[in-house]
C-alpha cells in the first residue's frame, strides 16, 4: 500500500498517452449503432416501411403506373375493336375444369345470344360444348404501341375465333376491361401533369408572399380567399364550357390539366408561405442574403429543400383531387370527349337507372378509380408520417 502523500505535498498526476477514442466511451450495440450512424432518408425509409398499408399502396401504385407504359400489350382487344354479335354481353367467368370435371386449362364458353321479345334484351347463354381456350403472349388486334410502332403482340388473347369478354362488353360491343386498361393512361397522367402545374403555380406564389411579405403577401392571401371560396364543380363546369369545341380531343386534354393545375394551386401556395414565414428569419437564410444571393436563389436552394418531404406528402393527397376532378367532368360531358378514353368517360355509359340495372357490369370503371384514390390516400399518410423520423 502506498503511502499518503504530505500534507500540502501535490498530488500525483497521470495522463495517458494513448488516442483518444469516443466511440469507446459509450458501448452501444450493433441495433443502436445501426441506427446512430443512419442517415435521415435512411430513417425515412425505416419509418416508411413500418406503415405496412402506405408501403403495399406505393407498390400497388407504381405497379398501376408501369402498367400504362405496355397497356395495348396488357389489353386483350383493341381500343376501338367492336363485336356487334356481342353487344351488352355480360362478363364471362374463366373456368380450369369442364362440365365433366376435367382439368382443361383456363378457358371461357362460347355464348349464343336470344333475344328476349318481351323486353327487346339481349340473353346470352353459355355453351358448355364450346370450350374456347385462353392464349398467352399470342398475337391479336392489331394497334400502334404509343401511336408509333406497328404490333399486334398481346399478353392474353381469346381463342382464334372465339371470345373473351371478363368484364363485359358496351352498347358497342367493345370490351370493358380493354378500355378500362386504355383510360388509365390518360386518367392517371391527367393527375400527375396537373400537380405538376399546382406545384409550379403553388411554390412560386406561396414561396414570394412568404419570403417577400408586405403588399404582395396580401394580394395573393386575398386572392386565395377568393378562389376557395367558390364552389369546386360550377368552377370546373364554368372553366371547362370556355374551351371551344372545335378543338382536337388532345387539346382539350391538355385546357383540363391546365385547368385543374390553376385551381388546386391555392392550398399548396398557403402550406409554403406558412414554411417559409417560420423559416425566413433563420440565420443560414440571413447569412444567404448577405452573401448576395438572390431571391430565387434562397427560396429554390436554401428554403424549399428544407420541407421537400411535405410537398411530396401533399403532392400524394392531391393527386386523387386531380383524377377525381377529371372523372366528374368527364362523367358529366364537360371534360375530355371521344375518342379520348378515360375512366370518366368510360362511366358516362351507366348515367340511367335502366341502364344501370340491365347492365351493371358498366360500373366496372369505377373500381380503379376507389382503389388509386384509397392508395394515394394511404401513400400520402405513410409519407407524412415518414417526413418525420425523429418522432
Amino acid at each position: 500500500m502506498s503511502p499518503l502523500p504530505a500534507p500540502g505535498a501535490p498530488l500525483p498526476h497521470y495522463v495517458s498517452t494513448a488516442p483518444f477514442d469516443p466511440i469507446a466511451t459509450e458501448t452501444m450495440t450493433s441495433a443502436q449503432s445501426r441506427i446512430h450512424l443512419a442517415s435521415q432518408k435512411q430513417l425515412m425509409w425505416w419509418k416508411f416501411k413500418r406503415h405496412k398499408l402506405a408501403l403495399a399502396s406505393g407498390i400497388f401504385l407504381a405497379a398501376v403506373y408501369l402498367m400504362i407504359l405496355i397497356v395495348e400489350f396488357l389489353a386483350p382487344y383493341g381500343l376501338h375493336t367492336r363485336n356487334v354479335d356481342f353487344i351488352h354481353s355480360p362478363p364471362q367467368r374463366v373456368r380450369l375444369f369442364d362440365s365433366q370435371g376435367n382439368f382443361v386449362g383456363p378457358f371461357v364458353y362460347g355464348r349464343q345470344m336470344t333475344l328476349d321479345i318481351d323486353t327487346l334484351h339481349r340473353l346470352y347463354t353459355d355453351n358448355q360444348n364450346d370450350i374456347q381456350p385462353i392464349r398467352f403472349f399470342c398475337r391479336g388486334d392489331g394497334y400502334k404501341f404509343w401511336g408509333l410502332v406497328a404490333s399486334n403482340y398481346h399478353l392474353v388473347c381469346p381463342a382464334i375465333g372465339g371470345q373473351m369478354f371478363l368484364l363485359g362488353t358496351d352498347r358497342l360491343g367493345r370490351d370493358v376491361l380493354s378500355r378500362i386498361l386504355y383510360g388509365a393512361r390518360i386518367s392517371l397522367t391527367i393527375g400527375l401533369i396537373g400537380i405538376s402545374i399546382s406545384f409550379v403555380l403553388g411554390i412560386v406564389i406561396g414561396g414570394l408572399a412568404g419570403y417577400w411579405g408586405g403588399i404582395f403577401d396580401l394580394i395573393v392571401q386575398r386572392l386565395i380567399e377568393v378562389l376557395q371560396s367558390l364552389p369546386s364543380l360550377p368552377l370546373w363546369m364554368a372553366l371547362a364550357a370556355i374551351m371551344p369545341v372545335t378543338w382536337s380531343p388532345i387539346v382539350i386534354y391538355f385546357g383540363i390539366t391546365v385547368i385543374l393545375g390553376i385551381i388546386d394551386w391555392t392550398g399548396l401556395a398557403r402550406a409554403v408561405r406558412s414554411k417559409l414565414l417560420a423559416l425566413r428569419e433563420e440565420d443560414y437564410v440571413q447569412a444567404a442574403q448577405l452573401m448576395g444571393a438572390s431571391t430565387p436563389r434562397v427560396i429554390g436552394r436554401h428554403l424549399v429543400p428544407g420541407f421537400m418531404s411535405h410537398l411530396i406528402a401533399s403532392a400524394t393527397i392531391s393527386i386523387p383531387g386531380m383524377i377525381l376532378g377529371e372523372t366528374a367532368l368527364s362523367f358529366l360531358g364537360l371534360g375530355l370527349r371521344p375518342p379520348i378514353t378515360s375512366w370518366g368517360i368510360l362511366l358516362t355509359e351507366a348515367k340511367s337507372v335502366s341502364v344501370i340495372a340491365f347492365y351493371p357490369w358498366l360500373l366496372f370503371p369505377i373500381v380503379p378509380v376507389v382503389l388509386v384514390i384509397l392508395a394515394f390516400n394511404f401513400l400520402g399518410d405513410g409519407l407524412r408520417d415518414a417526413a418525420d423520423p425523429y418522432k
